[in-house]
């Protein structure tokens, strides 16, 4: 079976990489629905414009930093490598951490409600996360262990040759698109009763179904023996979950919204 290419084309002396491209794609269509969604959160498209600017930056540090973080021991004797980006390393669990401590940072600057802007922004990243995942098969990477499945794919392992794995990037860009028309189309319409209460169950969503994935990668980051994605994914789990119920006691109604 012919391996996917993980470069798209050249331009001039320039690789470009199907991961760059989908990743782009991601953003642009990130800030799209976030502006679409102004008109029901009250915030400026501006606004909205003005966090992208920040937050990409933000979210690539973030996720590189956690990355690095959980692989020191390489990192440690070799700390060139620390900002080599294009080598690959770079983990979702960093970037979302990051992305809200940018988010908390700017409304303070621009003095605009967090919450107003995490209901602005958070039903897009789950959409972009599932684009993003397919940046892993044109590398063939973040793939599961090996099985006879029917939709198993085939990848070629360095140790093992070409062999028939689980295609985890799949089930996640699958799952995160189940996650993103939940919130849009069931939880915000029926189930939302205060702003922010997104950002909650978007955490209780997304991990939920990062757990299970993340048991059946082989490359996960490890801390202490265990599988670092499955231990953030229990804590935002619990995070999301204790979230939730504090802002239905702290009842700050979507009727307060200036739309």
């Amino acid at each position: 079976m012919r391996q996917p290419n993980p470069i798209a084309l050249h331009v001039g002396g320039i690789t470009v990489r199907w991961y760059g491209i989908l990743i782009a794609g991601a953003l642009v269509l990130g800030m799209v629905i976030a502006w679409r969604r102004c008109r029901r959160t009250g915030l400026s498209p501006d606004d909205v414009t003005d966090f992208f600017l920040v937050l990409i930056p933000g979210v690539v540090i973030g996720a590189r930093l956690w990355y690095v973080i959980f692989e020191w021991g390489y990192y440690r004797g070799n700390p060139s490598e620390i900002a080599m980006i294009w080598h690959g390393g770079l983990a979702i669990h960093g970037g979302i951490l990051a992305g809200i401590l940018v988010g908390v940072i700017f409304c303070r600057v621009k003095k605009i409600t967090f919450w107003d802007l995490a209901d602005t922004v958070i039903p897009a990243l789950p959409l972009g996360q599932a684009i993003g995942r397919w940046g892993n098969f044109f590398n063939q990477e973040a793939h599961g262990v090996a099985t006879h499945l029917p939709w198993a794919i085939t990848v070629n392992d360095p140790a093992m040759g070409l062999v028939q794995v689980h295609p985890t990037f799949l089930y996640e860009s699958l799952w995160d698109v189940l996650v993103f028309l939940f919130l849009v189309f069931i939880f915000e319409r029926r189930l939302q009763r205060n702003r922010g209460e997104l950002l909650f169950v978007y955490f209780i969503g997304y991990s939920v179904g990062r757990f299970f994935i993340e048991g059946l990668r082989t490359d996960s980051l490890m801390f202490f023996g265990l599988r670092t994605a499955q231990l953030t994914s229990l804590a935002l789990i619990v995070i999301g979950i204790v979230g939730l119920i504090w802002l239905r006691r702290r009842g700050d109604d979507l009727r307060r919204r200036p739309i």
